[in-house]
């Protein structure tokens, strides 16, 4: 089943099976399309497998503070093997390499998530040395939005609830002394498991700048990891189409790269379309939600999955 709108120009499908043939490769997104964090959405281990045995070439792009290598490992978790995928380009790698070839060996504060070895193998990674306060750091490395490395100071205000108050001294204190800020995840929010709404380091690295500070940011939706993927993928960009959930970061990229889309209606922005998850969007809300943010995708599915059951 397929609806087609007439301002401006996008397809609703209930599935991703009347799209297959327009596409030989697909950039895919991972948080909202293939899983959420802890285990696979449904349909989209299956409809991977199925654009695989077609023959079509798939690659991850997510803007995700981990590395290329732990991305990769973790798929199986969600039910996907790393051979499914050409490769994986995350926001997390880019900026690591970023940090290296900029500010290797520099002193630098380090917000990041819980996990302790999450943190450590990125800075080792980085070849950055962590320091604690201000007057001591080069430059700002956002990673997560959980906590300071070294120190007693918990985010987890800012991550429940985007209330930064918590952080707001510290940012700052870091515009006073003109530290600029690495920014390795750009999402501003991601959906738990339970539904929940959470704020990401995008939040935290908009803030610094309304506050005057410079980010530099990696990840979606800079066109240029798109082009990435298309280097990646071998293919010409009339050939390959983005798959994501999010307006901003993944419609906004691949329009900028000049892309056809997918917009998963199931993802980020379910709770402004009033959506289940899995339910087909009307075209009235999608054209809201479309014009309220400014950006249009080429199409629009449910679920990242091959059937409408």
């Amino acid at each position: 089943m397929t609806i087609i709108s007439t301002r401006p120009s996008f397809s609703i499908h209930s599935s991703l099976s009347t799209l297959v043939d327009k596409y030989e490769g697909f950039i895919i997104d991972q948080f909202g399309v293939l899983h959420d964090g802890t285990k696979g959405l449904a349909g989209a281990a299956d409809a991977v497998r199925f654009l695989k045995a077609r023959g079509k070439k798939l690659i991850i792009l997510s803007n995700s503070s981990k590395l290329t290598d732990f991305t990769l490992q973790k798929l199986p978790q969600f039910g996907l093997q790393p051979s499914d995928f050409v490769h994986a380009v995350t926001s997390g790698q880019e900026a690591c390499a970023y940090v290296k070839q900029q500010h290797f060996q520099q002193p630098a504060l380090f917000l990041t998530w819980s996990s302790q070895n999450d943190a450590d193998v990125f800075l080792q990674a980085c070849g950055t040395p962590v320091v604690t306060r201000v007057e001591e750091a080069k430059f700002i490395l956002l990673h997560g939005a959980r906590r300071l490395y070294g120190t007693d100071l918990d985010l987890e205000q800012c991550y429940m609830t985007g209330d930064l108050t918590v952080v707001e001294p510290l940012l700052k204190q870091c515009v006073e002394h003109q530290l600029p800020m690495i920014c390795a995840n750009p999402d501003f929010v991601m959906v738990r498991t339970d539904g929940k709404l959470v704020y990401m380091p995008g939040t935290i690295a908009q803030r610094y700048e309304e506050l005057g500070g410079k980010v530099t940011s990696f990840g979606k939706p800079n066109k240029e990891h798109f082009k990435a993927c298309l280097r990646e993928l071998e293919l010409p960009a009339e050939k390959v189409v983005h798959v994501g959930d999010s307006l901003h970061h993944d419609i906004m990229g691949a329009n900028a790269a000049g892309l056809d889309s997918i917009f998963v209606a199931g993802g980020v922005h379910r709770h402004e379309l009033d959506n289940r998850p899995g339910e087909m969007p009307s075209r009235k809300s999608c054209l809201e939600l479309f014009e309220r943010h400014g950006q249009f995708p080429t199409h629009v599915v449910p679920l990242f999955r091959m059937d409408d059951s």
